[in-house]
């Protein structure tokens, strides 16, 4: 314990050597939503710990931070970005007079709160944004491109090109560090082509929700792009490899001889019995191929072998008959 003696003793020291007591900063708003990372001078935010004036917030490549100041503006910081809040001069009437931030890159939502629009002034590398009593969305690229959409009330984009006024909702202008600037037009999907980044503007696609966002729709760019949201695992795309090509088959040409061919069961194996067909052997008799074909024709055919038994049986009666009579002649030849 000091005793005053040592107490008037240490501040005497400190004043000698020029110290000055620790003053703490003055907070100037609070988190009211946290996700992921975001990190400040004192380490991780979580919800409802205090901003400092000249405070450095940054969110990681999935974090997302809501902040409140006095005033009740609102700012939301998306994933992969830095701000410092630069100047924040405060008066008695809950409002400010001066607040300024410094954006260096990532992506927001600015909604004003009740002080007057000219107490408000947003630096980022391409120009200064103007508040008049408004929300709107804006993306920093790393090389410093900036793209404005407005959601409500009024704005101006002032840089080294000159200044444009966004006067209706979904009014965007995109300007870059050497001073080129588009002209003012209604956002649309080609957006995301000329920033080159499909994760820009993720409040307006929807890629990220914000906790009370206002209500200030999408502009039509919601579902314009097919993220994979950062709390969901990648989804693997199968490779479809295509077919193997598969040599087709050539028929190779029938070498077999007509004669080859199976027989037709519907007709007969062998054609009937013509007498211009018959081989003629030039004695007036058939040729032996001639009675082949007539013997296998009418084995073939229903009750044929039973008719050629019966003709071989009446040419042998014929045979015997004719034996008979010739004997009996010369028998009644002798007896003359």
């Amino acid at each position: 314990m000091l005793t005053p003696y040592r107490v008037s003793t240490v501040a005497f020291g400190l004043l000698l050597c020029g110290a000055t007591l620790p003053k703490a900063a003055e907070p100037i708003g609070k988190a009211v939503e946290i996700r992921t990372a975001v990190t400040g001078a004192g380490g991780d935010f979580s919800i409802n710990d205090p901003v400092h004036r000249d405070e450095r917030i940054r969110t990681s490549k999935s974090g997302l931070g809501q902040f409140v100041f006095r005033d009740g503006t609102k700012l939301a910081v998306g994933w992969g970005s830095s701000v410092v809040v630069d100047k924040f001069v405060f008066d008695d009437s809950n409002s400010v007079k001066r607040l300024t931030i410094k954006a260096a890159k990532g992506t927001f939502r600015w909604v004003s709160g009740n002080s007057r629009h000219t107490a408000y002034e947003i630096l980022t590398p391409a120009g200064t944004i103007g508040v008049r009593g408004t929300a709107f969305d804006f993306y920093i690229g790393a090389d410093g491109t900036t793209a404005v959409v407005l959601l409500g009330g009024a704005a101006s984009f002032c840089g080294a090109g000159g200044c444009k006024q966004l006067t209706k909702r979904c009014d965007c202008i995109v300007a870059k560090r050497n001073g080129n600037m588009s002209d003012v037009r209604r956002v649309n999907r080609g957006v995301f082509k000329t920033l080159g980044n499909t994760r820009a503007l993720p409040f307006l696609s929807g890629n990220q929700k914000l906790v009370a966002g206002g209500g200030y729709g999408g502009c039509g760019l919601a579902l314009a792009v097919d993220i994979q949201r950062q709390d969901r695992a990648p989804r693997i795309e199968r490779e479809v490899r295509p077919a193997p090509d598969v040599p087709e088959k050539i028929e190779k040409p029938d070498d077999r001889k007509p004669d080859q061919d199976k027989p037709n069961r519907d007709k007969p194996h062998h054609e009937p019995d013509r007498h211009h067909d018959h081989d003629d052997t030039g004695d007036g008799k058939h040729g032996e191929n001639d009675k082949k074909d007539r013997w296998h024709g009418d084995r073939d055919k229903p009750g044929g072998h039973d008719r050629d038994r019966g003709k071989r049986d009446r040419r042998n009666h014929h045979d015997n008959r004719s034996k008979h009579g010739h004997t009996s002649d010369r028998a009644t030849g002798d007896d003359n």
